[in-house]
């Protein structure tokens, strides 16, 4: 095929198979810890209402591909913000552009992807009960991933408002609304934070022993409390999380000399432990990093070459 294959959000959607997503997001993940994938820090543009930021990223076998994303209060919604944009990929061997999809579904797919591998690597077998913090596009995709990986497993869902924690279970056949944060996660053997928060929405005594946490939120301030921080073992996808923001993740700056981050990566490759022992807590904090999008935009593009989905434009 010539040219570059555009996909609209409903088409790179559908082409987002989220169990091949899931296959090569564990793929990336393993490259960034072994340092075969190449992705600089995340730079940021800043505007008066909000900010551009800009995440390439190189994975071998996986591809080339650079995401530019904006994220910006959302007028329509007090207190939330819009994260837009497009992924370009790349023929990481001559350099030809190959397709443009939509950043925001992509994102949230792979994002969810990520964190799901935590769980699954990080957190005690067999759950009784999630909890999911959150109703904005991050907490329902997540939602929906673990509907199609996990429909049987409790979970309960927190949010600020009733009707969006409503319809944000509804995406879930095991899911019920909860009254609180704090209700969903006391006695939840994971805990999964999707909110965009500026300061902590659980605190360290909700939590039961054992429990995972899995944070994907808090782009503008710390989504999880100092205390559990203090208290969990940590992983992140990238060694830059423990930078400053933006490319590093607010709970994750100052940490206390001897205060370790294990790369996910490691664990799935089986080079780290992950799990401790049954009681102590484990935290998986994301920042987002650019060889996850190039996984997702792997996914999406070969299965809309196969079905023959997307326009093609000479670019």
């Amino acid at each position: 095929m010539s040219g570059v294959l555009v996909l609209d959000r409903a088409r790179t959607r559908a082409a987002l198979d989220p169990h091949r997503v899931m296959d090569a997001v564990a793929q990336a993940l393993i490259a960034v810890s072994r340092g075969e994938a190449s992705a600089p820090p995340r730079v940021a543009a800043h505007a008066p209402g909000g900010l551009l930021g800009v995440m390439p990223g190189y994975v071998p076998g996986l591809g080339l591909a650079a995401k530019l994303v904006s994220v910006f209060a959302d007028p329509a919604q007090a207190g939330r913000s819009s994260h837009r944009g497009i992924v370009a990929l790349f023929d990481p061997e001559d350099g030809r552009p190959l397709a443009l999809l939509d950043a925001e579904s992509l994102t949230e797919i792979r994002t969810a992807a990520a964190a799901t591998h935590s769980a699954l690597a990080l957190a005690a077998p067999r759950p009784s009960r999630i909890a999911v913090v959150g109703t904005g596009a991050q907490a329902r995709a997540q939602l929906s991933l673990l509907a199609l990986l996990d429909p049987t497993t409790p979970v309960a869902v927190a949010g600020r408002e009733p009707r969006r924690v409503r319809d944000a279970a509804g995406l879930h056949p095991a899911a019920e609304p909860a009254p609180s944060a704090e209700e969903a996660v006391r006695g939840a053997d994971v805990v999964f934070c999707c909110t965009g928060a500026v300061r902590p929405v659980i605190r360290r005594d909700w939590l039961a022993p054992g429990a995972h946490v899995s944070s994907v939120g808090g782009s503008h301030g710390p989504e999880v409390d100092a205390d559990t921080v203090r208290d969990a073992v940590l992983f992140a996808e990238w060694p830059g999380a423990a930078a400053a923001p933006p490319a590093g993740a607010h709970e994750l700056q100052d940490l206390p000399e001897g205060k370790a981050v294990t790369l996910l990566g490691s664990v799935l490759a089986g080079t780290n432990p992950g799990r401790r022992d049954e009681t102590g807590l484990t935290l998986f904090k994301s920042t987002g990093h650019a060889a996850l999008d190039v996984a997702a935009a792997h996914v999406a593009h070969a299965v809309a070459v196969r079905e023959g989905w997307g326009t093609t434009v000479d670019l």
